[in-house]
């Protein structure tokens, strides 16, 4: 059996869906899904400590300006695990530890270990991804069935959207300042629960926008996830959207067509929930309130 480090949150979600747990010997600090990977070891930790908007990105910057990372790894913990794989990305250099970093500590430490890099765009990454991982730590048959159960969710889900029918200008922003609009697998999940929108391509990177844009786009449904944000935290995320002289404007904002969701837990992480995502946007966008997945009630706020 192979021991994993897991790196990456939507990674130890995989391994855990796919019956590898016990393969699993350590994570980032941000690995909190599900509740069985909390009890293993920490091996990341961030730099940043602000939690307002502007001064988290100010102190990402700076991070990476000093010591090109904005995470800690406990070396020592790594080379005591002795991992034969560490799951690392490199799709996002914020949302988890950089691959150069975990590069050098298995070089420096002489660790005879396969490093698994995810790089996941679109939804159909994701699907590979899933294969990915089950190769590494020998799971061929079990990965091929999570992945073809996910596939035919994606798929399922679709069956209740009218693609004759425009639906709603939508958007999803995953950070408030800088404002920033979501990228990678989102523009997919938004137009195929029959959604619409311009800004951003599939597969392309979260990008920053200004309010006009929001507003020369005149979405009729807005989500706010911040970026690896729970719902308990993204307040700040909302308090500084409505301090702005677009916000009341938005056609979403005057219809109170507007939900704060767990970024964590649903757009930002490519992993097993984000199909419980696809099911809640399709349910919203059409109108389906029968068809929201149970857990939501505790992922989503109308903003007050």
């Amino acid at each position: 059996m192979r021991r994993v480090v897991s790196l990456v949150p939507s990674a130890t979600e995989w391994l855990f869906a796919m019956g590898a747990a016990d393969c699993v010997v350590g994570r980032s600090h941000e690995c909190d899904w599900p509740a069985q990977a909390t009890h293993l070891p920490v091996l990341t930790a961030p730099r940043t400590t602000a939690t307002d908007p502007a001064h988290v990105d100010a102190q990402v910057s700076a991070a990476m300006d000093a010591v090109g990372s904005l995470y800690h790894l406990d070396r020592n913990a790594l080379v005591a695990l002795a991992p034969d794989v560490v799951v690392v990305q490199d799709a996002c250099g914020v949302c988890s530890i950089d691959v150069p970093t975990v590069q050098g500590a298995l070089a420096e430490a002489g660790l005879d270990t396969t490093l698994v890099t995810l790089r996941p765009h679109t939804i159909e990454d994701i699907f590979d991804d899933i294969l990915t991982l089950g190769e590494a730590v020998n799971r061929h048959d079990a990965a091929q069935r999570v992945m073809v159960d996910m596939r035919a969710r994606w798929w399922d889900t679709q069956d209740v959207v009218n693609p004759y029918v425009d639906g709603p200008r939508t958007a999803v922003i995953e950070w408030a300042d800088p404002l920033y609009v979501a990228g990678h697998w989102t523009p997919q999940l938004i137009e195929t629960a029959g959604g619409r929108q311009s800004i951003i391509a599939a597969g392309e990177a979260s990008r920053i926008i200004d309010g006009e844009t929001l507003l020369a786009e005149q979405i009729e449904r807005l989500i706010i996830a911040p970026c690896g944000v729970p719902l308990d935290a993204a307040i700040t995320h909302v308090e500084r959207l409505q301090s702005t002289s677009w916000w009341p404007l938005l056609p979403a904002v005057m219809d109170g067509s507007v939900v704060v969701v767990d970024g964590c837990a649903t757009f930002s992480r490519p992993g097993p929930r984000l199909f419980d995502t696809q099911q809640w946007l399709t349910a919203w966008l059409q109108g389906l309130p029968d068809r929201v997945p149970d857990q939501w009630s505790s992922l989503a706020v109308a903003p007050s």
